[in-house]
Parts: structure tokens; sequence; C-alpha cells
């Protein structure tokens, strides 16, 4: 930022937001501009809303005399709205800017039953819970979706999803945005949609790991997925198919038919579904990731073997992924994340990879748990609404 004479006011939210500068003075070091012009832009900040003042800061000159007012953005000023869709099940929040949820509410929605009905109920869900959180729907600045399938980050839609029939190439942005209108009365906002993995790992990561340049998270539920963030950043490939690790074909799977129509995919064998149906298969009640979960919390046996072995299956072929992308970390999650499924994950990926591979790499579980999805859907709108270029756009259409 140094010598950017012409650093906007969204250059200099930015700089307050990530704590690089945060009086008036750093600003002007670290801007470049003068002290008039960084003041003129501090106002359009001011005006918005966005930004407030704090304590005062340190003071910097030998001499004494009064401490620098801190400059703070104000996470209060909107709400976001968030959603995690899995294939039976689906989580909503709202949250505060900062990334604090406010209000949360988990319960039944079936991807199968398409679009139109998921995201019409979803915004009924939204709108009670903006009640539960005492706000009120002009707040909200924005929308974030997490969804168990490829998307198109341009777009917003998803791309050929084997789990969620029905919904390739919907305009998901455009129906979340109407059935909020209607069922909150408010007007259009950003609707922003990613894939789950994708958004867990950008949540674990910036809330856990932020030092972390290269982490990998994989979700093992009804499928699996792996999202991946490069320096602060979600990697999502050319059209978000990026880590799409579950259709990786594998030698034990030759004869096992994946949902996406092909035979030998990982997901078909070392899933908490493909799990759920070995366990019918023996006559243990399973009909899904969720249930092989709760059978592994109450220590089944024919569960936590089964759950071990897939471990060792997803292992294998996160011995390559851990080759490849040499991350810091890798996190486990989603209903298979416990103990058994970890153990086995570790024998094969460190029999495997070479040992300069992992000599750095710690592989641990989710420490959001299932509340990942919202808040990594969160941080991606409120990254995006206020990113300089972006902030620019906004201060402009508000009038300030």
């Amino acid at each position: 930022m140094t010598g950017r004479v012409q650093a906007s006011a969204g250059d200099l939210l930015e700089l307050v937001r990530s704590r690089r500068a945060t009086t008036r003075g750093a600003l002007q070091q670290a801007t470049g501009l003068s002290r008039a012009t960084v003041g003129q832009r501090l106002d359009r900040l001011f005006r918005a809303g966005w930004l407030r003042e704090g304590a005062g800061g340190p003071v910097d000159s030998p001499l004494g005399g009064r401490p620098s007012i801190t400059l703070e953005f104000d996470d209060e000023h909107a709400v976001v709205l968030a959603a995690d869709l899995d294939t039976r099940h689906a989580r909503a929040a709202v949250l505060s800017l900062s990334g604090e949820i406010l209000a949360e509410h988990s319960g039944t929605l079936v991807v199968e039953d398409g679009p139109d009905v998921v995201l019409g109920e979803l915004g009924r869900w939204f709108a009670e819970l903006l009640e539960k959180a005492g706000q009120q729907a002009q707040a909200v600045c924005g929308v974030g979706l997490a969804v168990p399938g490829p998307v198109d980050s341009e777009t917003g839609r998803v791309v050929q999803p084997p789990i969620m029939p029905g919904w390739d190439g919907y305009d998901i942005t455009a129906r979340t945005a109407r059935a909020l209108t209607e069922h909150t009365g408010a007007g259009p906002v950003p609707v922003l949609v990613d894939n789950d993995a994708n958004l867990m790992a950008y949540g674990e990561q910036r809330t856990g790991y932020p030092d972390c340049s290269a982490f990998v998270l994989v979700k093992v539920s009804t499928g699996i997925g792996a999202g991946v963030v490069v320096d602060g950043a979600v990697f999502r490939g050319v059209d978000g198919g990026a880590g799409d690790i579950g259709h990786i074909r594998v030698p034990e799977g030759a004869q096992a038919l994946c949902r996406c129509g092909s035979y030998g995919c990982l997901a078909a064998v070392a899933s908490g579904g493909a799990v759920a149906r070995r366990l019918a298969e023996a006559g243990v009640p399973a009909a899904s990731g969720s249930d092989v979960r709760d059978l592994l919390a109450s220590g089944h046996p024919e569960a936590v073997g089964l759950a071990r072995e897939a471990g060792r299956r997803v292992g294998d072929v996160l011995a390559t992924v851990v080759t490849l992308l040499n991350p810091g970390v890798l996190m486990i999650a989603g209903d298979l994340a416990g103990t058994a499924f970890l153990t086995g994950v570790r024998e094969l990926l460190y029999q495997r990879a070479l040992p300069r591979s992992t000599a750095h790499l710690d592989v641990v579980t989710a420490r959001l748990g299932e509340r990942a999805g919202l808040v990594g859907a969160g941080a991606m709108v409120v990254e995006h609404l206020y990113a300089p270029e972006r902030a620019e756009e906004r201060l402009r259409a508000l009038g300030v």
C-alpha cells in the first residue's frame, strides 16, 4: 500500500479491518496520502456507518502528548444471513460482521425436494431467525450459502452435482433473494454460493489457523469433498471443481457404483453413506452418515471398525493430496470425523506419503464442528462486500 497516493476509502477500510493501520497517522504513512485526504476518505466511511472510533492508542512521540484515536470496523451496522445445506439436513444463522452467531436454527431440509422448495423454506427460516436475533430485515447486507456440490463461483450455480438432483444450473442466487424478500420484505441483497467443504475450510482456517498458508479440510459425510485455502483464499480451480476427491477412482471400489454414475469412486466405498450401507447390509439400522455418526458416538463396534477402514481408504488418497499441496494443516470434518476414522487416515497417510511431506503437517479434527460452514459462508460475504473495489461501489451507491 505504501506509495499508493490514489488509495481509496475502500483501501483505507481494508487497512483498518486487517489492523495493519488503525490510526489516522498510520493510514497516512501506509498510503502516502495527506492528512486532509485521509480525513475526507475516512469521513465517507464514518457517514456510511462502517467505521467507529475506539479507545486511544499508544503515544507515538517520545515527548508524550495526546494518544492517537484508534479506528475500528463497526461490525454492528449490518448482519449477514448464512445457511449450510446437507443432503437431508440444514443449518442457518444470523451472524454479525465479525462472525458472531446471533441466532441459529437447524432442521430437516431435503435437497432432493428441489431448489425451489428448499430455498423457499430457507427464506422462512431466515425470517424467523431475524426476529429471534432482534434484527430488522433492512439490516441484512448479504446472504452466504454452502451447498454439497461443485459451484461455479462466477454464476453461483452448481455444476453437475452428484448428490443434488434437480439443482444443476439452477439460479440459486435469484431464488434465494426472492425467498428472502417474500418472507421478510427485505430489498435485494447479494447472495453468494460456494461448496460446503470450501466454506468449512475457509471458516476453520480464518478462526483457528490464520497463519497457515496451505490448509486442507476434508469433509466425510454423505459424500467426500475437500476445501483448500492457500494464502488466505479458497482455491476453487478454473470452474469450482477443485477438491472433489470423493470421485477419485480407487482399486477397492471397482465394483461399487457411485451416485455420480461411475464405478470405483472413493465416496462409493469410504463416505458416511457407504459405511451406512454396509452397516445396513449387516443388519445394523443405518441409512445415512448422520446415523453412522450416532453409532460411532455410542461406541458401536461394527461402526467403529468400518469407520477405521474407511479412514484408511481416504488416507491412501490423502497421501497424494498432501504430497501435491504440502499443507501445514489437514483437518478431518463431517459425520465420520472421529477417533476411529482419524486413526485410519493417519495409518495410511504416514505410511504412503514421503516423510518430507508430513514433517510439518498437523492432522486434526474440526474445531467449529457443525458451525464451520456457517462461519465460512458469513466470512465469504463480508470479505466480498468490504473488499476495496466493492466497498467503493457501495459507498457511491449510498451517496457518501
